[in-house]
């Protein structure tokens, strides 16, 4: 069973996100960067799937520029067996994603897409099920325990009423939660063999997907900071200042 996880470049979660004086977008100048982490629990998983014996191989893709080699030499130190990288400069929106990567899959042919359910930079949590609908694939999002066998995959998801489980045929598009798993750290001896591991370039133009895009940012801008809060000395000076002043009762 072959197993195709898409892996993204973003800012590393533990960076504090700067915003361009002209607010336009994020300041990505000298900022360190890292592989989103809800791909890397995905990565994790797949990788769990071939150490089990269920997959026979794991394919990394990724979309982004030419630094992005980066994040997928990080997929192959956790255990991925090989991967692309469709080069851009662009900033590829979530329908191009997926259609690139119906592209990719159309000539891999996996038996499973196992990915993050979103990235913590656009936070579109879109991708996943727009590449289900354009591969008429069964989905399930939101996984908390992933169980492959006879062709069929037993997917625990988080809904707001608690759990649910579902039960698809293969092939289908998983999307992975933070609590499916928690990624292990690539050793050096690892980090060493990635760098021998294959990593093939292509280019967008090789998959013929328009990326010229149909939607502008037309302003980005930090959150409010927060007000200070005041101590109030009895629950009743704490209902008339909820009346009063915050104006929520």
């Amino acid at each position: 069973m072959k197993v195709l996880v898409p892996v993204k470049r973003v800012i590393d979660s533990n960076v504090k996100v700067r915003v361009k004086p002209d607010q336009t977008g994020v300041d990505l100048a000298n900022v360190k960067m890292a592989m989103n982490p809800f791909c890397e629990i995905a990565v994790e998983e797949a990788v769990r799937l071939k150490e089990k014996g269920i997959a026979t191989e794991v394919v990394a893709v990724s979309i982004g520029p030419a630094q992005a080699g980066e994040t997928l030499r990080t997929a192959l130190a956790i255990g991925a067996d090989r991967a692309i990288l469709i080069q851009t400069d662009v900033d590829v929106e979530p329908l191009e994603v997926a259609k690139l990567l119906k592209a990719v899959i159309e000539e891999e042919k996996p038996d499973l897409v196992l990915m993050g359910k979103q990235a913590i930079d656009g936070d579109n949590n879109a991708v996943g099920q727009m590449l289900s609908a354009l591969l008429d694939w069964p989905q399930a999002t939101f996984a908390s325990k992933v169980e492959i066998a006879g062709g069929k995959a037993k997917v625990t998801r988080e809904v707001d009423g608690g759990l649910q489980t579902l039960e698809l045929d293969l092939p289908a598009v998983i999307t992975a939660d933070l609590r499916l798993n928690e990624p292990r750290y690539a050793s050096l001896p690892n980090i060493m063999k990635a760098k021998k591991k294959e990593l093939t370039v292509k280019a967008v133009a090789d998959y013929g997907v328009d990326i010229g895009g149909h939607l502008k940012v037309l302003k980005v801008t930090e959150p409010p900071k927060r007000v200070a809060g005041v101590k109030v000395e009895s629950a009743a000076e704490l209902v008339s200042k909820l009346k009063t002043e915050a104006g929520v009762l």
